[in-house]
């Protein structure tokens, strides 16, 4: 264990000689997938609907208790397929404390993101702030599911069954997923899954619409194919959403692996929460009750007044030992482009996501990662914040 002299960011030689990532791939049984590329190879059928997608798409179905899941290219696409497919226009309500690829989907089709608060506790969209955004071109409400924690599923739902909006879950964090033992994945209108490879569970690039509208469900198929809906036969505008083969193979592999993934995931943040706790400033996002999580994200708020050092010198302190955490979702939606330049004074409406973007920490886990590792990193956090001066003093 080092001391504070050997810390890197004072001089010190970094305590992981490889760096260790918030999201590196997690990678199945390879013999298993190779099997499935000699099979594709051999078939000849690489795209548009293969055997390996069509099987896919039914066992995440049974996973997810789900009459369609649609596989997509990846989350992006199958965001904006769903939201054209469910009518949207006019203005969205989205939370700014997210992922880019969430309002962008919406301003790529010249749909407007309103920005909502969050609550600080859960830090997903506050349900008790939607209400006063919705304006009369208010078409729909789109919750996102953080750390694989399901937002305010029943409040946000019933605010749009009572003001006659659509309701999307972005569920890219919550794959694997429950919520009062039901699967995210049917809830809302649809739920969208992301399956990048920086997710616990990948197809390299990937993605998946679950909904139990049959109606919906068919626009979205014809959506992600062109509008195909036989041969040389076009009934409806779309474009080009499907996943290959390849991702579905590597999907198809990685399900076999699932609860080996969420086992090591669930070790490494029990690890975390012994590892770090009772310390000064640091609160680790809490995953309890019955529900099922998928461990994907480990999770921390630095409270700088108690921690005595502010969470970028933290990070960058980490960074210096090959420790490669993560700032989740700095600055906040709302602080890029194009949204800043469109809504210069939104931060003054968020004042919950501005202070939390400040705050949180993503930290390595996943099977790359080992209980060693974690031990290591959390000694180094404490060490850290032990000489909080000493550190902020180099960095200034």
């Amino acid at each position: 264990m080092k001391d504070s002299s050997e810390l890197a960011i004072l001089g010190g030689t970094p305590a992981f000689t490889n760096q260790l990532y918030v999201g590196r791939p997690n990678i199945g049984d390879r013999s298993a997938f190779m099997g499935r590329v000699n099979d594709i190879l051999d078939r000849r059928w690489l795209t548009n609907n293969g055997i390996c997608v069509q099987e896919f798409e039914r066992r995440l179905e049974a996973l997810l208790g789900v009459k369609h899941c649609i596989a997509m290219c990846n989350a992006t696409v199958a965001l904006e397929i769903t939201i054209r497919a469910l009518g949207m226009t006019g203005e969205v309500i989205v939370p700014s404390f997210t992922f880019v690829a969430t309002p962008h989907s919406l301003q790529w089709q010249q749909i407007t993101p309103v920005f909502c608060d969050i609550d600080p506790e859960t830090h997903s969209i506050d349900p008790r702030r939607v209400e006063s955004l919705i304006t009369p071109r208010t078409t729909g409400i789109i919750g996102v599911h953080l750390w694989g924690k399901p937002c305010a599923i029943e409040a946000l739902t019933e605010i749009a069954h009572r003001r006659n909006l659509r309701m999307l879950f972005d569920a890219a964090h919550a794959f694997g997923c429950s919520h009062n033992g039901r699967m995210i994945g049917s809830f809302g209108d649809a739920e969208v899954f992301s399956f990048h490879a920086t997710k616990f569970f990948n197809t390299f690039e990937g993605g998946a619409v679950a909904t139990n509208d049959d109606e919906l469900a068919a626009r979205i198929r014809l959506m992600k194919n062109f509008g195909f809906a036989g041969y040389d036969t076009v009934v409806y505008i779309g474009t080009n959403g499907k996943m290959s083969e390849i991702s579905a193979a590597m999907g198809l592999t990685s399900l076999e692996h699932l609860e080996e993934f969420i086992a090591i995931n669930r070790r490494n943040y029990a690890a975390y929460a012994s590892g770090l706790a009772d310390l000064p400033g640091v609160r680790l996002v809490p995953l309890e009750g019955t529900d099922r999580y998928n461990y994907q994200y480990v999770v921390i708020e630095i409270n700088e007044q108690a921690a005595g050092i502010h969470r970028d010198a933290l990070l960058q302190a980490l960074h210096a030992e090959n420790i490669m955490a993560r700032r989740y979702f700095y600055p906040g939606c709302h602080r890029m482009e194009p949204y800043r330049s469109y809504f210069p004074n939104a931060g003054l409406l968020l004042p919950e996501t501005e202070l939390l973007v400040q705050r949180v920490l993503s930290l390595p886990t996943g099977t790359a990662v080992t209980e060693e590792d974690i031990i290591n990193i959390c000694a180094i956090i404490r060490l850290v914040l032990e000489n909080g001066v000493k550190v902020a003093k180099v960095l200034a």
